[in-house]
């Protein structure tokens, strides 16, 4: 186990009816106007914004609107968002939804704090420690973003060419995040499936450590992952069951607060790649992570194949074949594939939809290093353009 630091500072209001707890939050924290940030139809359609904005009435809170986020989330919507807020004098910003909006929220309280350029900011050519004052109400389980670190935008004022780029900072864990289940009932089977993948992902980018003596938090990430697996197929057969919906968002924050990556070094080669999919081809990230994850998988397991049998019989109930560890690993990652595709989801590029040309794999790969700021990704197999462009071959 590897030396490390914890520390999630974000305070968690979770349960029933907490969204008309947000004015109280934002003024305890020492807001007094918010930027109110989202996408979609549904945080009006639904009634939420209305009790949002109800709670900073009573709480003395101003507010000024801003909504236009999409999936992968653009930098030219954040400009616009620092803008509105200068313009406004905004202290606070305050994101409701899932990741994309969380992120965004993230990207507009860094240029609302600092004078650089973002781009910059996202391109790891400046680094900062300042950010403006942020809460979020969450509305899907699945990124983490509303307890964890990073922020992912895609840079789409760099000509034709879309970068997906991350910039990790603990001053960026909002202040606090309200998690209502029940808000979740409403989401589509997708957007119920494809975060849930994305939780899995999110454990299992630290699960597979190359470190040893991490019993504790791998018996953590097991019982996390075993929960996941059952609950989004119960929150997809009953989208309003109160426990799978709750579970899920739970978990959602706890894969990617940090937790179950204390003691160990992660991987996070298939988000790498993944990333670089979602930027290429528009596609939601939790698809962009199953559609490769199992070829992934297949390329690294020799480096440790004891670790993915141990995946298998832990977290999917695979028959332990104790004379054949690599056919025990190869077990598990078929399991995960059949897990994949029992709630919907892609486990080759093909299924995904897309069809890279050789070309557009060489871009990919190059650019999942370059985003890295070395020569490889990943941890657990140091991958180089040529092991990234392969493996992107071999799940088409």
């Amino acid at each position: 186990m590897v030396n490390f630091e914890y520390l999630v500072p974000t305070k968690v209001v979770f349960g029933k009816d907490t969204e008309c707890e947000t004015g109280r939050l934002i003024k305890e924290c020492g807001g007094t106007k918010a930027l109110i940030h989202w996408g979609g139809d549904y945080v009006r359609d639904t009634g939420l914004l209305d009790r949002i904005e109800k709670s900073m009435d009573e709480a003395g809170v101003g507010y000024v609107e801003f909504d236009g986020v999409v999936p992968n989330p653009r930098l030219s919507l954040v400009k616009e968002g620092v803008e509105l807020c200068r313009r406004e004098g905004v202290d606070f910003v305050l994101a409701i939804g899932g990741g994309s909006a969380i992120d965004s929220s993230k990207a507009i309280a860094y240029g609302l704090a600092n004078d650089f350029e973002l781009e910059d900011l996202f391109l790891h050519k400046v680094t900062t420690d300042k950010i403006a004052k942020l809460g979020a109400v969450s509305t899907l389980a699945g990124t983490g973003s509303e307890t964890s670190n990073s922020t992912v935008i895609d840079i789409d004022t760099m000509g034709e060419k879309v970068l997906k780029r991350s910039y990790n900072h603990e001053c960026a864990r909002p202040l606090f995040a309200i998690m209502n289940p029940e808000l979740t009932y409403s989401l589509p089977a997708f957007q119920t499936a494809a975060p849930g993948a994305d939780i899995m992902m999110h454990t299992m980018e630290r699960y597979f450590t190359r470190e040893k003596g991490t019993q504790l938090i791998d018996a953590m990430s097991e019982g996390l992952m075993r929960t996941v697996r059952a609950a989004v197929p119960a929150a997809l057969a009953d989208p309003t069951s109160y426990e799978a919906r709750a579970n899920l968002m739970w978990a959602g924050s706890l894969s990617h607060c940090g937790l179950t990556g204390t003691g160990l070094v992660g991987d996070f080669a298939s988000h790498a790649i993944g990333q670089e999919l979602g930027a290429m081809f528009d596609m939601a990230h939790g698809v962009s992570l199953t559609a490769i994850w199992s070829t992934w998988a297949k390329y690294v397991l020799d480096v440790r194949p004891e670790r993915f049998a141990q995946f298998g019989v832990n977290v999917f109930g695979v028959v332990n074949d104790f004379d054949d560890v690599r056919a025990t690993a190869l077990r598990g990652i078929e399991a995960w594939d059949q897990w994949c595709h029992s709630i919907g989801m892609p486990t080759s590029l093909s299924e995904a939809g897309v069809n890279p040309t050789d070309e557009q794999i060489h871009e990919m790969a190059v650019s999942a290093v370059e985003a890295r700021g070395g020569d490889h990704a990943g941890a657990f197999m140091e991958l180089h353009v040529e092991d990234i462009e392969q493996i992107l071959k071999n799940a088409r």
